[in-house]
């Protein structure tokens, strides 16, 4: 009969346990990780990682501290769809190098940030469909004898960002060509102005916001490379994916991701 009590109160407490480590397992958020949504919703907010120096995508202004550009009003379309208010939305800012540790951190709930998918990428996040299409270009001095990568060769140097697929590219596309890997985008322009590389190298469209704040330089070249953007999800998240996945294509059917996407890109 004592065995049998032992027993009983032994499967009792390891069922309380098993209860409370079910209770007790949650994301980064403080709600259970495979429901991302309600997370967000009782936050009151939707936390996105974006880029702040990327001209025409997401570019914070130095001035006024205001972060604009096509990422950013997807961004704040979502923040809309969740909560019917566009404000209700958070923006970090991240590079190409810090974006993937935060989403896995918990630190944000997706990336819209010029993020090309790739089949490496796939293995550490979930991708949403393709939101923008972009090729791989480069961006030089006005009157470069540089016309397109094939003049890249072994006295040229490039520029690029670290954490980039165009430093894969471009070492596959120009294998002779020094190149020269920056923390972001900024710094590389910075350093193409002052003449400390021949070409800079990423996609068209980031490219169109650095000859759109520079008139000195311009794009050469027809793209090497396509570039499909997507929004990225914690990986193994597929139920939010499927979320903003039919966020994208309500986006597209209802006419306002072209109206967004005229309002940026103006293709040279």
């Amino acid at each position: 009969m004592k065995k049998r009590k032992i027993w009983v109160i032994g499967f009792v407490l390891m069922l309380i346990l098993s209860m409370a480590a079910g209770c007790g397992s949650s994301g980064a958020n403080g709600s259970a990780s495979n429901d991302t949504l309600d997370a967000i919703k009782k936050r009151g907010k939707l936390v996105v990682g974006v880029k702040f120096d990327t001209n025409l995508f997401g570019y914070k202004d130095p001035s006024t501290g205001k972060v604009d550009g096509f990422d950013i009003d997807i961004a704040k379309a979502l923040a809309k769809k969740i909560f019917g208010d566009e404000s209700k939305l958070e923006l970090k800012e991240v590079t190409s190098k810090t974006r993937v540790q935060m989403l896995k951190n918990g630190d944000i709930d997706a990336i819209i940030a010029t993020m090309t998918i790739t089949e490496e990428r796939k293995k550490e996040v979930n991708f949403t469909d393709v939101y923008f299409l972009a090729g791989q270009s480069l961006l030089v001095k006005k009157g470069s004898p540089i016309k397109g990568v094939e003049d890249l060769k072994k006295d040229t140097k490039v520029l690029a960002v670290k954490g980039s697929t165009s430093v894969k590219n471009i070492k596959e596309k120009a294998p002779d060509t020094e190149v020269l890997e920056f923390e972001n985008y900024a710094e590389a322009f910075t350093a193409l102005k002052a003449g400390q590389g021949d070409a800079l190298t990423t996609d068209n469209s980031i490219l169109y916001g650095m000859a759109d704040q520079d008139p000195n330089f311009e794009l050469v070249g027809k793209p090497f490379t396509e570039e499909p953007y997507g929004i990225a999800i914690k990986k193994g998240d597929d139920k939010f994916t499927k979320y903003v996945n039919d966020f994208l294509k309500e986006l597209k059917k209802n006419g306002e991701y072209d109206k967004t996407k005229s309002k940026w890109i103006k293709e040279q």
